[in-house]
């Protein structure tokens, strides 16, 4: 048995080998730290071999708020939830072998908000806090700053060089992230058209569900929550209808997804509200599929019930099973929107097993899709006033205390806290002892040291990790408008596309690629 066998049999059966120091026992031997870092080596030296292909497909996942602490710490809960110790785990992008930073910025703010970093994103154009689909020339909430400020999305020029595309979102359908994809809008707020002032709709502004299906009417997959926002006002919701508050909130009478449903009835079009309509469609028999299963956000993942509610990996699952028909290819962003409310509301176990579900469905989109001809690209819009520290040992739960007590109030305190947020409390005038309230709970509001009703977004860079073609394009650190240009250039989609002429003038073609070999160096992939 060579060496590199030797080391992959450690790694297998070694997790198993704990001691009482919290530690695996070959961890002791400076052999398996060694061989570990060749292994890596060896597989990073074959990066030289650059993946040049035309990219047919692309997928953009988006961790809202998923900023490096937060991916650290969801490594952990990962292997932590699987037995381990959790520091050693690898998260699906962890795999990814190119790894940037994106600046996050806004135009006007330092410490950007989701709805000016996603048209950064998506639109490759930086803009303001609190606009969608608009340049950096409007000014939020101002209508009449709209007209002739618009900027199109990475979606559009994909849906217009003839590939099937998607919108999946763990939000509503018509926030911030997705909206940015089809929406061109001066606020962000502006759900339906009773969420505006009488004004804006009067200057002739459009609420951003309308916009939803008339600015992009052919978009084949849509996918999260948002029902309300849907459907004439006080129309009772059909899963919660003695809920007022989940009633609908449209003032110009329209139903907007009888009118989808209308236009699609044709074209093997599906509307779907629940888990069970979702999985019992056959993806082969549907070109167009709307599904909203909540009147606003979509339940926490840990809260989420199983029976009626899909998971972000069964939606990602169907979409691309409906998407990849194409032979055209596709374009998908996946948003795991709550983790982002979960920090706000600082509620870190909600927020980070959001981030292990997102990563489930990273694994499940690349299982469906080929290493050769998928661009796929894991990124945030911005990171969050979010940490742990206080020198917890290996295997600490990544929710629980640190080892010691304060040296000042002593006091125990747990590894993560937030800089400021409604975890500040003070009792007797002095920081809440946490040791009599339970901090394991899913609901547990970490402490924080500056108290606000809602945890605020941080303003440092993001990662952005890339696999596929052109992904090594990704590289140090860039503004984050630079994102959807990548994405545009590996698919010879958008504006660039000068490269993608052979000297026959014809795009050059992946057939010579076995297929078989193509499996398997996809499965290697997965599995190294």
């Amino acid at each position: 048995m060579n060496n590199t066998m030797k080391v992959a049999v450690l790694l297998i059966f070694g997790c198993l080998l704990w001691e009482s120091s919290g530690f695996p026992e070959q961890e002791k031997n400076p052999a398996f730290w060694k061989e570990w870092a060749q292994r890596t080596l060896k597989n990073a030296l074959t990066l030289q071999d650059l993946n040049k292909n035309v990219a047919k497909n692309l997928i953009l996942f988006l961790g809202d708020g998923m900023g490096v602490p937060t991916v650290t710490a969801t490594r952990i809960l990962k292997g932590q939830l699987n037995g381990q110790s959790g520091e050693e785990t690898q998260l699906e992008m962890d795999k990814f072998p190119y790894v940037a930073l994106s600046k996050t910025y806004n135009t006007n703010a330092q410490v950007p908000d989701s709805a000016g970093t996603a048209t950064a994103f998506m639109c490759g154009v930086k803009a303001n806090e609190g606009t969608v689909g608009v340049s950096a020339a409007s000014v939020r909430s101002q209508c009449n700053t709209t007209r002739g400020n618009e900027v199109t999305s990475i979606l559009k020029w994909a849906k217009d060089a003839g590939k099937s595309v998607g919108i999946v979102t763990t939000t509503r359908v018509n926030h911030a992230t997705p909206s940015a994809a089809y929406a061109h809008c001066v606020d962000r707020d502006w759900y339906s058209d009773g969420d505006m002032p009488p004004e804006a709709v009067q200057s002739g502004c459009k609420d951003i569900a309308r916009q939803l299906f008339e600015n992009i009417p052919d978009i084949n997959v849509i996918m999260g929550g948002g029902r309300k926002s849907m459907y004439p006002k006080n129309t009772p919701d059909m899963e919660y209808p003695a809920e007022k508050k989940h009633n609908g909130t449209r003032i110009d009478g329209r139903n907007l997804v009888e009118e989808w449903t209308d236009r699609v009835k044709d074209k093997k079009g599906e509307y779907v509200w629940n888990k069970k309509k979702l999985l019992s469609l056959n993806p082969n028999n549907v070109d167009y599929l709307l599904g909203l299963f909540e009147p606003a956000d979509m339940s926490y993942e840990l809260e989420r019930n199983k029976e009626t509610d899909p998971s972000l990996t069964e939606m990602v699952d169907i979409a691309i099973k409906i998407l990849k028909k194409n032979e055209q290819g596709f374009f998908l962003l996946v948003e795991g929107g709550r983790i982002d409310h979960g920090h706000h509301e600082g509620k870190a176990k909600q927020a980070l097993y959001e981030a292990v579900e997102m990563d489930r469905a990273i694994t499940r989109a690349g299982l469906l899709t080929s290493l050769y001809d998928t661009m796929t690209v894991v990124t945030a819009d911005h990171s969050h006033v979010f940490s742990f520290g206080g020198y917890t040992q290996r295997g600490n739960s990544i929710f629980g205390l640190a080892p010691m007590v304060s040296d000042v109030d002593q006091k125990p305190f747990t590894a993560i806290v937030y800089g400021n947020g409604p975890g500040f409390k003070v009792a007797n005038g002095v920081r809440e002892n946490i040791s009599t309230v339970d901090y394991m709970h899913s609901n547990y509001q970490a402490q924080s040291a500056v108290p606000l009703r809602s945890e605020t977004h941080g303003g440092e860079d993001v990662a952005i990790f890339s696999k596929g073609p052109m992904a090594h394009l990704l590289h140090g650190v860039q503004e984050q408008h630079y994102i959807p240009h990548v994405m545009a250039y590996a698919a010879c989609i958008g504006q660039n596309k000068d490269h993608c002429r052979t000297k026959s003038g014809s795009a050059p073609s992946l057939k010579h690629i076995s297929p078989m070999l193509a499996v398997l160096l996809t499965v290697t992939w997965i599995l190294c």
